[in-house]
């Protein structure tokens, strides 16, 4: 995607091949800030502080994070050091600990003297690999959009609302549920998203907002309890929201407050879609509710919020009183009997573990 008109991935290798380069999420949108990860502390606080997130994206890091550790030093117990610091990053993302088993499955055999250079290119490689399966994500997704268009007689707007960030900024690029609004945008309908998650990490209002700006795609902030007053009205056609991960029977582990827009959109009758990439499968779970980690963050995330004061200057302020304990649920888990379809980059499925083996016999088959 594009960043003031230029193309711009979510991480990346440095030009001078010594270190990956990130977007600070955590300042955006007031500013645009890149970084520098050169070593493997480097890489994990980025995602534990959330500079990167997003499950894709998550992964993406990580795998990158291997490399640089071994740059400093290539043996078994260093491997193994890497990938259990990174592992304990974030416990809910199922794509973390998908891309470093792929790093050990990869390194473990090779000789240390060759384990460098095989980190950086399969690091690479996954990055190639996440944009590629976001887009053709986002072409299945696009022939769900168009129908509805069609279905809609092709009047108005197009209205789309999602919850929490699952655009470019969550993956390597093209984003999961906002692949197939950039593809439909691009292609000519005329789409408006509401955009939601105004809490507890602001995400939807700060981070989907500002790439759907830089793309140019028509959208509203709203707050997050208003999804089920505009699906009462018919002003939402259909749901998209990504996913950090999905059992093998389809329930979905998402942005806290996921369940309640499709608790909404199942009384209202509106299409409740997720976009599903593979790698965030977890074949070895059944039962998400019960089996699903549930991050609890900190509880500044909920007591203070930073935003932009008149003066320009950005701050960070208390909107709770002194003394009152926060509860800070980073995600939830919705159904699979409240998703109407899976969204993925082999098609779209029904949210059962048939419809999933129906996409992807092979990784049912090994479990993983």
């Amino acid at each position: 995607m594009k960043v003031h008109g230029k193309p711009t991935r979510a991480v990346w290798l440095e030009p001078d091949a010594r270190a990956v380069g990130i977007i600070d999420q955590t300042r955006l949108p007031h500013a645009f800030v890149t970084a520098r990860l050169e070593t493997l502390d480097e890489a994990a606080h980025a995602i534990r502080a959330m500079r990167v997130r997003g499950a894709p994206l998550i992964g993406a890091t990580a795998a990158y994070g291997v490399w640089l550790a071994l740059r400093a030093d290539a043996s078994d117990a260093a491997l193994t050091r890497a990938l259990a610091v990174l592992g304990e990053t974030r416990p809910t993302a199922v794509n973390l600990h998908w891309a470093l088993e792929e790093m050990r499955r990869v390194l473990t055999p090779l000789p240390p003297a060759e384990r460098v250079e095989a980190a950086k290119r399969r690091a690479a490689e996954l990055c190639d690999e996440d944009v590629a399966i976001n887009r053709a994500l986002g072409e299945h997704g696009l022939r769900l959009l168009e129908a509805a268009w069609e279905k809609k007689g092709r009047k108005g707007r197009l209205e789309v609302l999602t919850h929490c960030n699952a655009g470019w900024l969550a993956t390597v690029d093209f984003g999961t549920a906002l692949s197939p609004i950039y593809l439909a945008h691009d292609a000519g309908l005329p789409v408006h998203v509401w955009v939601d998650e105004t809490r507890p990490r602001n995400q939807g209002s700060q981070l989907t907002a500002w790439e759907l700006g830089q793309h140019g795609v028509p959208h509203t902030v709203i707050a997050d309890n208003v999804g089920g007053h505009l699906m009462q009205h018919g002003q939402v056609d259909l749901c998209i929201v990504g996913t950090d991960r999905t059992t093998a029977h389809g329930d979905v582990a998402n942005k806290i407050g996921t369940y309640l827009k499709a608790l909404a959109a199942k009384d209202n009758g509106v299409p409740f879609y997720v976009a599903l990439p593979s790698p965030t499968i977890d074949w070895s779970l059944r039962d998400g509710v019960r089996e699903i980690p549930i991050e609890q963050r900190d509880g500044s995330e909920l007591s203070d919020v930073t935003g932009r004061l008149a003066s320009g200057e950005v701050a960070t302020v208390r909107v709770t009183p002194e003394g009152s304990p926060s509860a800070n649920y980073a995600f939830d888990v919705t159904p699979a009997r409240l998703v109407t379809a899976l969204i993925t980059e082999r098609g779209v499925c029904p949210a059962s573990e048939a419809g999933l083996r129906s996409l992807f016999p092979e990784r049912a088959r090994m479990g993983s």
